[in-house]
């Protein structure tokens, strides 16, 4: 069964100032490389759709999606946080993103494909219940997230965020949700400046000093992550796939390469295998970096694929 790839032309009109690190430039980045590699021939394209109100209200309040969609400027930048600002296309571009998750469960959980990939931005897990934070408006893992368990009834759904940066946003909406459990590994010290301190019991939150590089790594995956999902024996995978953890990205310093997110995702492919037969969703987070992005990517959907 091949895989899907979503992502939508809309994703790429959504800016945030000359220089921002979060351009449409990235998305451009990794389907160039992807299609080189020739990993897109085991891959079914689909367009994101949009997501509806109702999907989104289920990660977020109301009063706050609507707020967001008020703020929508009919021309130039509206600043929503100091890092986070709006163009006239980025309401679209935050609905696809999210519309892309809830689209990857639907046919991963649908059985028209195995795995699914979301090549979308603006990214989401730093997103909050009721606030827009970090390059984030909408939090589209835990849009979908949402989505698997209230539509389509599952009871255990597992998260890993393999970002750089702790995604608060997915914390702060899914803990205490006993159908989720989430694995995260950070660096230590970057922004948003928490996550060190699990807030639910249903939070497996490893931060990792600056320079700990892979071995470091895949030493918390090996000892924390794994025996934890084990334990959950989850019905569903997704990953928050942010690569700006590697050593060429200046957003962190954790010192990672592609070798490493290679070997993460066939990790949780194994586990993915043993418990639910091989469903994994994976979004787009971080990696800011063109080069080392669309390769890093590329070693992720490889192995994600099934292609390795």
């Amino acid at each position: 069964m091949l895989s899907a790839y979503i992502t939508h032309a809309d994703c790429a009109r959504h800016e945030m100032g000359a220089d921002h690190p979060e351009c449409p430039e990235r998305l451009g980045a990794i389907n160039d490389h992807l299609l080189v590699k020739g990993l897109l021939d085991y891959m079914v394209p689909y367009d994101a759709p949009l997501a509806t109100l109702a999907q989104l209200g289920r990660a977020h309040a109301s009063n706050y999606v609507n707020e967001l969609i008020d703020a929508a400027p009919k021309e130039g930048l509206r600043a929503i946080d100091p890092d986070t600002y709006m163009n006239p296309h980025t309401l679209n571009a935050a609905l696809r993103a999210a519309g892309a998750a809830v689209e990857a469960t639907d046919l991963v959980l649908g059985g028209q494909a195995g795995t699914a990939f979301c090549s979308v931005r603006p990214p989401g897990h730093h997103a909050e219940r009721s606030a827009a934070m970090g390059f984030c408006f909408f939090n589209n893992v835990a849009v979908g997230i949402r989505h698997a368990l209230d539509v389509h009834g599952l009871q255990r759904v597992a998260l890993i965020d393999f970002d750089v940066h702790h995604g608060n946003g997915s914390e702060d909406i899914l803990r205490g949700d006993e159908r989720v459990l989430m694995c995260s590994i950070f660096e230590k010290g970057l922004y948003p400046f928490n996550g060190e301190s699990a807030v639910g019991d249903n939070m497996v939150n490893i931060g990792l000093p600056s320079r700990s590089g892979s071995d470091a790594f895949r030493e918390a995956v090996t000892q924390h992550w794994l025996p934890a999902l084990d334990a959950f024996e989850p019905q569903l995978i997704y990953i928050s796939a942010g690569f700006d953890a590697h050593r060429e990205d200046d957003m962190g310093n954790l010192g990672l390469v592609e070798a490493d997110y290679e070997w993460v995702t066939r990790q949780l492919m194994q586990i993915a295998n043993r418990h639910c037969q091989g469903r994994v969703v994976s979004c787009l987070e971080g990696g800011y970096v063109l080069s080392p992005l669309a390769r890093s990517v590329a070693a992720h959907v490889r192995v994600l694929i099934g292609a390795d």
